[in-house]
């Protein structure tokens, strides 16, 4: 049985005995989590895209713990620079961990890192979403994005046990646009992340599951730092 931790925004812990894989941290900036990037144990750091909120402890733990980022070419250059180890990989490819595989798909937003002192942007790469298999479960990431067909796609050619989607709106997909997106990804459980982190992205979930609900299909709301087992 694989255990699954949110800990809050996009941040994702998957377990399976003694492995750990972590997708997204972003703790220190967050002030709905409950844990501390110092308190984070794994195996392996995943990365979406380069946008802060999405990257910020990424250094910091796969440092504290000695292992890999894994993200984007562009991405795992940038991390690099931060004397990271890093695995560098692309939309469509399939990353073999040993306890794990992570394969990258598609995602629809941007991708960048703002460097305000110096009104400069660098380029982070295309942004992504993971299908994971771990444990004998299949757990999806959406990453950042908007909604877009080729979700049906992945659906149809995956069984995805959970599913964690954003519904924030603003910056990614909206409540309506996630119901579609859970019926074509076709998840045994859809999760929604990326919400009330910040105000414009203020979300009722509890009401989105009960959407859909209404759709024959199961939703599960977590709170940072709430666990889950599939």
């Amino acid at each position: 049985m694989v255990e699954i931790i949110y800990h809050g925004h996009s941040s994702i812990q998957i377990i399976d005995g003694d492995k750990s894989l972590m997708i997204d941290p972003f703790l220190r900036g967050n002030e709905l989590a409950v844990t501390k990037p110092e308190e984070i144990k794994t195996d392996v750091v995943l990365l979406t895209h380069a946008h802060a909120d999405h990257i910020l402890d990424a250094d910091l733990i796969a440092k504290n713990n000695d292992v890999a980022v894994v993200a984007n070419p562009e991405l795992a250059a940038y991390m690099s620079w931060k004397g990271v180890k890093t695995i560098g990989m692309n939309i469509g490819g399939t990353l073999d961990l040993g306890f794990a595989k992570a394969k990258m798909i598609q995602a629809f937003h941007s991708s960048g890192i703002v460097i305000a002192e110096e009104q400069n942007i660098l380029y982070g790469g295309m942004p992504a979403g993971y299908i994971i298999q771990m444990g004998g479960v299949t757990i999806l990431h959406a990453g950042d994005t908007a909604l877009f067909g080729d979700m049906k796609m992945i659906g149809d050619r995956h069984a995805i046990d959970v599913a964690f989607i954003p519904i924030g709106d603003h910056y990614t997909m909206g409540v309506e646009d996630a119901l579609q997106a859970a019926e074509w990804y076709n998840a045994k459980v859809i999760v929604p992340v990326h919400y009330n982190t910040f105000p414009v992205i203020k979300q009722e979930a509890e009401a989105f599951v009960q959407k859909l609900q209404a759709k024959g299909i199961k939703g599960l709301v977590l709170k940072p730092g709430e666990k889950m087992s599939v």
